[in-house]
């Protein structure tokens, strides 16, 4: 059996069966008086019991061991916490344009997993009163070892830089490389196996979930398609470990509860309530394909949608590799005040509007009524380019979060991580006065 199965598609509800324990779903019934081969039910809810269906998400797990079995939570000391999830005044606002430098990786020697890796560079809102968002970069060089970990707080969405991970869920599991990205829901457990010294970003949402954006006059086709989606197959270990750590972020603070076996013992499940990953590669990109420059909203791959309509508590979008072919128009990105909140990353390549200082593993933001836009040069590059179609973005991929709520920068990230870059404004100095009568 190959090691990575998954399943296709988009919220879909799925069923699955570690293929070494056939017929281990009950069938007609969710909690049998006895489930098959002695395994337990455990349902895990990602909704109300009451929500509308269409927004219902839960999953039954049935498994070697109810998750209850492990001794009590205590604080976890055992790693630098630079976890944020609220109290976000530990710093003063700050409405400039920001932008790291690649974040460092753990020095040479070091040991440092997924989850001693965690970094909060900032965020807003709060994970008790179930509302807000927070943006981590992960910052490892070694595999979790008899350790798993959960978010009590909210949805992680994991978006690789350096390194695949070779991610195992009490679902199945999943192998995420850089151009892929993959959705951990609150609440699932799971572990990170490395390759070597690895770098990314977390887009963290506390409230709702992330679906496909609405489509409207675009059609039923198009941007990320729900086929693309997949979800990992049960696959699971009979393990008794002595001390088997599992981790929980819980109102922004870790903690640590130990049990004497693996956590990833489900032999079958079924439900809607699951991971997922998506390959970018895979975006089908829409553009203009007559004049100006398209809102970036028409990249998003995912939405966590706010209380208001139109409005996201998060988007991620994306600017992958396409056409560009618009007649006397300016290209790049435009000069933006934007009533939202933009933080990017950058994968691999070189951004289209601004190729120097914007590098991969590094960041900017670009906070709420903050102007951005392109640099000197690429603003005298595109205003008197010849126009003609032309490939924009090979071999680059770089993303946004961008959110309705105004976030706050930790003093890790302004601070701790020496990585912000006190000169990033002088890229716009040079632009030039053009008025003429």
């Amino acid at each position: 059996m190959p090691e990575y199965q998954y399943l296709s598609g988009f919220g879909s509800h799925f069923s699955s069966e570690d293929a070494r324990f056939p017929n281990a779903l009950p069938v007609g019934q969710n909690s049998p008086q006895k489930c098959p081969h002695g395994l337990y039910a455990e349902q895990l809810s990602g909704s109300a019991f009451t929500a509308p269906r269409t927004e219902n998400t839960r999953s039954w797990l049935y498994r070697i061991r109810p998750s209850v079995v492990h001794q009590p939570f205590k604080r976890f000391e055992g790693v630098a916490q630079f976890l944020r999830g609220t109290g976000w005044e530990e710093q003063h606002p700050n409405p400039n344009q920001m932008r790291w430098n690649p974040f460092d990786l753990p020095a040479a020697g070091s040991e440092v997993d997924f989850v001693a890796g965690l970094h909060t560079v900032c965020g807003a809102g709060d994970v008790r009163a179930r509302n807000g968002l927070a943006v981590h970069v992960y910052l490892a060089n070694c595999s979790m070892k008899d350790t798993a970990f959960y978010n009590s707080d909210g949805d992680m969405l994991i978006v690789p830089q350096q390194g695949p991970l070779d991610i195992t869920t009490e679902f199945g599991r999943l192998y995420v490389k850089p151009n892929e990205i993959c959705v951990i829901p609150q609440g699932i457990r799971f572990s990170v196996a490395l390759e070597g010294p690895s770098r990314g970003y977390i887009l963290e949402v506390y409230d709702g979930h992330f679906r496909l954006p609405d489509l409207g006059p675009i059609g039923a086709n198009g941007l990320a398609n729900p086929r693309d989606f997949l979800t990992p197959t049960a696959h699971f270990e009979d393990r008794s470990v002595e001390g088997y750590r599992i981790v929980s972020k819980f109102q922004g603070a870790l903690f640590v509860a130990t049990q004497g076996h693996s956590p990833f013992d489900v032999v079958a499940w079924h439900g809607n309530y699951v991971p997922y990953k998506y390959d970018l590669a895979r975006f089908m990109v829409i553009n203009s394909v007559s004049f100006d420059h398209c809102d970036p909203s028409i990249f998003t791959v995912l939405t966590c949608p706010s209380n208001r309509p139109g409005t996201a508590i998060a988007d991620f979008v994306i600017f992958p590799p396409r056409w560009s072919v618009q007649e006397h128009t300016f290209r790049p990105p435009y000069y933006h005040r934007n009533c939202m909140s933009e933080f990017m990353g950058l994968i691999f390549g070189r951004y289209e509007a601004k190729e120097g200082g914007f590098m991969p593993g590094g960041a900017s933001l670009h906070s709420m009524m903050t102007p951005h836009g392109p640099d000197h040069r690429c603003f005298e590059g595109a205003s008197n380019a010849e126009l003609k179609p032309e490939r924009v973005a090979d071999g680059t991929q770089a993303f946004m979060f961008e959110s309705s709520l105004s976030m706050a920068v930790t003093r890790w990230g302004e601070e701790t991580c020496q990585k912000l870059d006190a000169r990033y404004y002088e890229c716009w100095q040079a632009l030039e006065k053009h008025f003429h009568l």
